[in-house]
């Protein structure tokens, strides 16, 4: 035998090296997707924040932290465990006392528990809006002061409002002494609304001047005028204190785009919701 014959082979190991640690077995996507979910979450709480009122945010907000009824009497009605009493009154939460539709917390305020309350006041305002379109049967007015009243029924209440035309003033020109039917009308009101008891508000509107003065007079006439119509309205028997709120807006909210029109000179009595 050679040497050559006798001799063991060369076997050469040729290691692989992987760089840069591959996928790390994929835990980046999880950490990825964690991030993403934030992030959207972060999108959606900003949206709210934007898209929502702020009695809306509080109920939100009390859905998720919940208080836990307790009552004098039972459990207070307002969940499966909650007794037979459906009277917030007899609720006391941990955060303090209940309240009633007539006195309703923020947070079912902003669920929208109060509904039906709102349905009859609607309907309480309905009625009442019909029997002064209707004019409710015989008075002294001539129908055509009737056309100085429109309402309309909002979130706030009742608008009844009073308006001068080219024809026919509610106030003597420059004053805030009311017109004949001004008063007239004022009496029908008054006695309209002895029907119910809701507080009222009254604001005084006028229209822009023609000549620009370093003193603007629009804000001391606008609030006279709703002064004016307060103690027309006593007078014919409005209890004082139903008058919750007497403003003058001057020339600032126009019901016509032109300022100046005589449309603006107007009167709004409004029967507050409770």
């Amino acid at each position: 035998m050679t040497v050559q014959a006798n001799a063991q082979p060369i076997i050469i190991k040729r290691k692989k090296v992987i760089q840069g640690g591959g996928h790390h077995g994929g835990a980046w996507k999880v950490a990825y997707a964690d991030f993403v979910t934030a992030m959207m979450a972060f999108f959606m709480l900003m949206w709210l924040l934007n898209a929502t009122t702020e009695k809306q945010r509080k109920g939100i907000a009390d859905y998720f932290s919940p208080t836990i009824p307790i009552s004098r009497v039972s459990g207070g009605g307002d969940g499966s465990f909650g007794g037979d009493s459906v009277f917030s009154e007899n609720t006391l939460p941990q955060n303090g006392t209940g309240a009633s539709s007539q006195r309703p917390t923020e947070a079912r305020e902003a669920r929208g528990e109060l509904g039906e309350d709102r349905a009859a006041e609607d309907e309480v305002f309905q009625s009442l809006e019909a029997r002064l379109i209707g004019h409710g049967g015989e008075s002294k007015l001539m129908d055509n002061d009737f056309q100085h009243i429109v309402t309309e029924l909002t979130d706030e209440g009742l608008v009844i409002e009073v308006f001068a035309s080219e024809r026919s003033a509610i106030f003597e020109s420059g004053t805030e002494t009311p017109t004949q039917m001004l008063i007239d009308l004022t009496e029908w009101i008054a006695a309209s609304t002895a029907t119910v008891d809701n507080g009222i508000a009254i604001n005084g509107h006028v229209p822009t001047q023609a000549i620009v003065v370093a003193n603007n007079s629009t804000w001391q006439s606008s609030a006279a005028r709703a002064t004016q119509m307060r103690k027309l309205l006593e007078q014919f028997g409005v209890a004082p204190g139903r008058m919750q709120r007497v403003t003058g807006h001057a020339d600032r909210e126009p019901a016509v785009p032109n300022t100046m029109a005589v449309r603006n000179d107007r009167l709004e009595i409004i029967l507050l919701r409770e």
